[in-house]
This record gives structure tokens, sequence and C-alpha cells, in this order.
């Protein structure tokens, strides 16, 4: 993008409870429950192009959970059961009882809609192979590295090509497994780099912290065929204002990224989506500042969340990104003068 700090949202928001009513009665029709996810689509967008994101998607509404809903989709998979993930939430866990096969683009008419309805440039988030495979029960591959590699090449690798034959510049692949296992960073790596195979579009590759402060990412970073990463960074910063390295604890990594050579961008997550408090502009402004000179480069600096914002009701999540978009406003002024 042309202006320093393009704002963006990581993907999921939670869904109106409205929405919820229509598409869980079974005595409303397939027709009206579409018309519901079209109607819930077109409010995500419209409300985060107003609030002035300049990257949208519509917030997932038509997606049951990012683990739960491409597996519905992919030959292998049984679902187990409910198990807890975080923030008190559960998961359809699956197991893989058989060969890993792609059937269709299970995000073809969501991507489609967007399309046709977006004023703003769009991300596709889609849930990434490592992940899907650590969240499963492996009762069919020898190791887990064949079922993620198996995963890359036959279902992710598939669904991303498909989804820029319609269109798609921006592919975001999820991993918010990716560091939790550090002696598994080279599977991670080759997974990230099959499933992007001969793929012509921008790749951004979104992961949590897991625990290690992407310690264990960053030797991977260059070597990994994408040209942005989205992570997480609000939650172990202090909420002081600063732009040194005592008020910026969160943001050290970023010196490490650097040092191991990685040139790409970095999304930095600027707003903590585990709390409601909500995040001042100068408090980003400042988180930005700091991780545009930690990088050496602000034209590498991209401004999200530091994750999906679906823990979060829609009016926090909602003012949490208002002060997003100001607090950018405020670091691209500060950098200008």
């Amino acid at each position: 993008m042309s202006k320093y700090f393009p704002t963006q949202e990581i993907g999921s928001l939670k869904k109106p409870s409205w929405l919820l009513n229509v598409v869980k009665n079974p005595d409303v029709s397939k027709k009206d429950k579409v018309k519901a996810r079209n109607e819930a689509a077109l409010l995500n967008i419209k409300t985060l192009e107003d609030i002035g994101l300049d990257i949208v998607y519509d917030g997932e509404v038509r997606r049951v959970e990012m683990y739960e809903e491409p597996v519905r989709y992919v030959k292998g998979f049984e679902f187990a059961g409910r198990v807890r993930s975080w923030d008190n939430k559960y998961y359809n866990k699956a197991r893989v009882t058989g060969q890993i096969g792609y059937k269709e683009n299970f995000h073809e008419e969501e991507f489609e809609f967007i399309k046709e309805n977006a004023k703003r440039d769009i991300k596709v988030p889609v849930t990434g192979a490592y992940t899907l495979a650590d969240w499963s029960y492996n009762e069919y591959y020898k190791s887990k590295g064949d079922l993620v590699m198996a995963l890359a090449k036959k279902v992710v690798r598939p669904l991303v090509q498909d989804l820029v034959k319609q269109g798609a510049k921006i592919i975001q692949i999820d991993e918010p497994a990716a560091t939790t296992h550090p002696s598994e960073m080279e599977i991670f790596r080759e997974s990230i780099n099959e499933s992007v195979k001969g793929v012509n579009s921008k790749i951004v590759v979104h992961a949590c912290f897991s625990g290690n402060d992407y310690e264990a990412l960053a030797p991977q970073m260059p070597e990994i065929r994408a040209q942005q990463y989205t992570l997480e960074f609000a939650n172990r910063d202090t909420w002081n204002l600063g732009v040194n390295d005592k008020e910026r604890k969160g943001y050290h990594v970023l010196k490490l990224f650097k040092e191991y050579g990685f040139k790409g961008e970095i999304g930095i997550g600027v707003t903590d989506v585990h709390v409601d408090k909500i995040e001042t502009p100068q408090l980003i402004r400042d988180r930005i500042i700091y991780s545009s000179k930690a990088l050496g480069d602000p034209s590498k600096i991209y401004v999200n969340p530091d994750c999906g914002l679906r823990t979060r009701t829609r009016s926090v999540a909602f003012e949490k990104l208002k002060a997003m978009v100001e607090g950018a406003k405020m670091a691209r002024v500060a950098i200008s003068t």
C-alpha cells in the first residue's frame, strides 16, 4: 500500500445474536438462513469499512469455527467430540481415519459475496495445514509430519489455488498452533511452503505466541514463502505510553526478526483480544512508532489486533478497531513531522 501503517482485521468477529437465532432455528428455511448470513456479512463488511480499515473481510460470519469449518469439507476426517481450546471456548475435534483429500472450494460462495460487496482490499483467511493436524487425532498417517504435508499438498494448496483463480489477491494462512512445539518448526516451515507452492498472490501467515515469544519462529521466517506475518504483541506489552524498550517490552522480538534477515512485512498486534479494556489511540500510536523503529522500515509495518476478535462483544471489538485506526493515523502524523 502507498500509505504507512495500513490497518486490517485478523479474521473472526462475534456473530450477531439475531443471526445465531436464525441459523439454529430448525423451522427457518434454508433460503432465509442464506439471506440472514448475507445480511450479517454485509453488516460486518460495511462496519469494518466505515471504521476505516484498509483491508477487510466479513468477520468469518458464515464459518462455524476456524478448525471445524474446513474439516467438514475434507476427506479422511471424522468428528470425535467437543474439547476445550482457550478463553473457555470449545471446538469439535476430529480424528484422521483415512487418506486426506480435497472435496471443493468451501470458501467459494463466501469470497464471491465479499468480492461483490467490499470496497476495500480483501484478505481471505484460510486455516493452515499445521494447525489442522495439531488440533486433530492422527489415527491414519505414520507421523504427524506426514499428516501435515498431506494437508498442505492435498487440501490447503488446492484451496488457495482455487481462491486465487476466483480473484483473491491476499491470502492469510492462520496458524495459531505454529509455535506450540518449537522442535517442529521445520515441519511448519515446509507446510507453508508446500501450501503456497506455485501460488501467485500475496501470502500472509498469522501465528500466535504459544509461549515462546516467537523465538522459535524467527529463524524460519526468511525461509518461508510469505510476504507478511500478522503476529500477537499487545497482550505481552504494558499499557503505559512511551516508545522506549521498557514500556514496549511486548515488541522487543521485532529486533530478532531483523537480526535473522527477515525483510518482509509485519502486521503488528496492537490490541489485546483477551480483555475488554479499550486501548487508547495514543498507546496504539506508540506501539506502532516503536515497532517501526525496531524493524527499521515504517513501510513494512501493518496494523491489526493480536488475533481475531470473536471472543469479545461486537461493541468492544468495534471500539478496539476504531482506536486502532485512529492510532495508526496519529502514528503517520508523528513520523512525518
